[in-house]
């Protein structure tokens, strides 16, 4: 199993995070099923203030380009993604067209354990 994070914002508007977090209450079954068929076997997806950070887990064959590919050939994944970019806003550091930014693992506590473990 994989695991990644990413991060992106949100427009800074009371109203638009409140029905961005009711669309994610009752999201549609396409999307789950979008979500699931891509290889992703569980997605969180957490907000301070209007920043989003996603975690998901994934099976060990999982790749960004093949969901990316499904996504693009999936009208109703077009559509939610065409309805949430009403929301969001890009990280101010992204590229353009780019939306959910991976993040880089700085530090796990199993591994930091068995340093200690080692040097101790």
């Amino acid at each position: 199993m994989k695991k990644y994070a990413l991060a992106l914002d949100l427009i800074d508007d009371a109203a638009l995070i409140a029905e961005y977090e009711a669309y994610h209450k009752k999201s549609w079954p396409e999307i789950t099923n979008s979500i699931i068929d891509s290889g992703i076997l569980n997605m969180e997806i957490f907000r301070s203030s209007n920043r989003l950070f996603m975690l998901m887990e994934t099976t060990d064959d999982f790749s960004f380009s093949r969901k990316r590919e499904m996504d693009e050939a999936n009208e109703k994944v077009q559509e939610w993604e065409a309805l949430m970019w009403k929301f969001q806003q890009p990280l101010p550091w992204a590229v353009n067209g780019e939306k959910w930014i991976l993040m880089d693992k700085i530090f796990e506590l199993d591994k930091a354990l068995q340093n200690d473990n080692l040097n101790g």
